[in-house]
């Protein structure tokens, strides 16, 4: 079942890479993050996406967030993520190459498990891709869906100005 209005996220747990090895300049380890104590107390944006490197979400879903960082944070909101069914050093090189560092927390779900509860996840495996996440774009305050937006095909609902119009 997918998540909708008035529903609390479920448990699960995320993997953040923040830091990246002087030497090398790969992402360090990420840290694994439980959802529950990320959103306790705060108004955060969740957007997901099929995937870190793909034209679309690297085109336009990632950075309009990034373009609109200033507004959303003006509307209120704390926290702004950007979820994907790849691993957390994927997402950390994908955030360096966007730079999205600072302003979106660049959040991985390695083997969809937190997509899959969330019902909002999508059999890509006959394109190659495997499991991945919807393009959506939620509004969740202390841990309670507020606004969520699923696309069924376009990208008119996920987008970072259609999420703005609902703060």
């Amino acid at each position: 079942m997918t998540i909708k209005v008035g529903d609390k996220l479920p448990e699960g747990t995320l993997y953040e890479s923040t830091e990246f090895d002087s030497a090398t300049s790969c992402p360090l380890k990420p840290q694994a993050l439980a959802v529950a104590d990320l959103v306790k107390g705060k108004k955060i944006v969740i957007f997901g996406l099929p995937g870190a490197f793909t034209p679309l979400c690297s085109a336009q879903h990632l950075p309009g967030y990034i373009a609109n960082y200033d507004k959303l944070k003006a509307k209120g909101v704390d926290e702004i993520w950007c979820l994907s069914v790849n691993d957390g050093f994927v997402m950390a090189e994908w955030g360096r190459h966007v730079k999205a560092n600072g302003k979106v927390r660049m959040l991985a779900d390695g083997s969809a498990t937190f997509v899959k509860a969330l019902g909002l996840d999508q059999d890509l495996t006959a394109k190659g891709m495997g499991v991945r996440a919807q393009r959506f774009a939620m509004i969740v305050n202390d841990g309670k869906v507020e606004h969520i937006a699923v696309e069924t095909g376009g990208f008119e609902v996920s987008n970072a100005e259609s999420i703005l119009s609902k703060l």
